[in-house]
Order: C-alpha cells, then sequence, then structure tokens
C-alpha cells in the first residue's frame, strides 16, 4: 500500500530556508526574541565569520569589524593617549577588541541597552575582554551623572546607537551630542557610526550639519554602507 506524505507549510517553509542557507554557506546558530530589539539572530557564515543581526542588519561582528576598523585606525594614528574609552552601543563587543588591538593598555567602558546582546557577544563573538566595565542602562542617561564620576573624561568615545536600522531621535539632537562633548578630553576623539545607503543618505547628511555645530572640527571616512564622523 502506497503512503503519501504530506508537509506542512510551516515545516516545508523552514526546510527550505534550511536549504537556501546551506546552499549559501549561512547558518543561523540561535534565534532570540528580545524585549529592545525584537529578533535577533545569531549568523556564521562561510565568508564573515559569525555575526549578530537585527533585522536582516549586522549589529556586531562580521562586516561590522570592517567599518569600525578603517576609522580606528586612522584615530591611531593621531590619538597618542587613550587612557580611557566609552562604547556607547557595546553590542556583542565587536568595537572593543579593536579598541584593544590599537590601545592595549586603555580602560574601556562599554553601555548597552539590551543584556541579551551582550550575551550573545559573550557566548558567540567571544567577547571576553575581562578589563572591559560593562553597563547594561540607557546611553542618554548613562551620561548623566547618576552612572559614572562627574571627573571622568574619555580619550576616546564611539557612538553606535542603532536599534535594528533606526537611530534614534534623542540620541542625534544637539543636547546629546554637548552631553557627549563634556566627556571628552581637550584632545580626545569622538566617533559616530551612520548608515549611508539609499533613505539614510539625508538622514547621514542631516546629523552631518549637527554635529559641525558642536564640535570644531569633523571629518568624514566611508566604510562599506556606513558613514563615519570623527569628530575632535
Amino acid at each position: 500500500m502506497l503512503r503519501t506524505f504530506y508537509l506542512l507549510p510551516v515545516t516545508y517553509n523552514k526546510i527550505m530556508s534550511n536549504l537556501k542557507d546551506f546552499l549559501m554557506g549561512t547558518q543561523i546558530l540561535k534565534e532570540i526574541e528580545s524585549p529592545i530589539n525584537g529578533k535577533i539572530q545569531v549568523v556564521r557564515s562561510l565568508g564573515l565569520g559569525t555575526y549578530i543581526q537585527v533585522g536582516g542588519l549586522t549589529q556586531s561582528g562580521g562586516i561590522l569589524e570592517g567599518v569600525w576598523r578603517k576609522p580606528l585606525k586612522k584615530v591611531y594614528q593621531s590619538l597618542i593617549t587613550n587612557h580611557q574609552s566609552l562604547i556607547l552601543g557595546l553590542g556583542g563587543g565587536t568595537a572593543v577588541k579593536l579598541v584593544r588591538k590599537y590601545w592595549p593598555e586603555a580602560e574601556i567602558t562599554g553601555v548597552d541597552i539590551d543584556p541579551v546582546m551582550v550575551e550573545l557577544g559573550k557566548k558567540y563573538l567571544k567577547f571576553d575582554d575581562k578589563k572591559t566595565k560593562v553597563i547594561i542602562g540607557d546611553a542618554r542617561d548613562f551620561l548623566s551623572t547618576s552612572y559614572h564620576l562627574p571627573a571622568t573624561k574619555y580619550d576616546l568615545i564611539l557612538v553606535d546607537l542603532y536599534v535594528g536600522d533606526e537611530f534614534p531621535e534623542k540620541f542625534e539632537n544637539e543636547e546629546f551630542l554637548k552631553l557627549v562633548l563634556k566627556l571628552k578630553t581637550d584632545s580626545g576623539v569622538v566617533i559616530f557610526n551612520r548608515l549611508y545607503w539609499d533613505e539614510k543618505r539625508p538622514l547621514a547628511m542631516k546629523f552631518l550639519k549637527r554635529l559641525e555645530k558642536v564640535f570644531s572640527k569633523v571629518e568624514v571616512v566611508y566604510p562599506e554602507a556606513n558613514i563615519m564622523f570623527i569628530c575632535k
């Protein structure tokens, strides 16, 4: 007796999705829901290694390492002293590894509002820098004296505060930018990461105008599909 088996639509779609990932050399290692970022996926790729993505956009690891390497390499040539570094938008810790590469002795503080993202970085991206002080909280709140000593100044500040592909408005107004400036040492540098494709371009250029009102010098670097603003 010949039996006919039917695959449920959900099962069939899952099989086809896995087959597509296999043929493209990618594998979903972990998929989890976060109250902050929504669905987060940890992906392993033959070409890009392991990375964390939200809504198809890489948040840590993979291509993001190259995005940060270009401006940091440029800053390294001029930033001789880097005792204190601050990363607003720590994510899975990609930027920490690069800062540590160029300034091994720097004290690093990383701030991120999503503990899920940080834990995934520790588990899948080998983010195990014991010298990094990790603070789970809102970057805007951190800039107030409730999180740090008022006298603390940073030689290097990295700002990467995306939620998916959206840059919250509260992090791009002049009030926030002045708070960042206040925490920078006189010879320090601040680097902002913004997306720079399609409809993101005019938003990035509008942000540049705001930066130029607050910082005396803003240099632009274009890695991948991003634009990085180096502010002094």
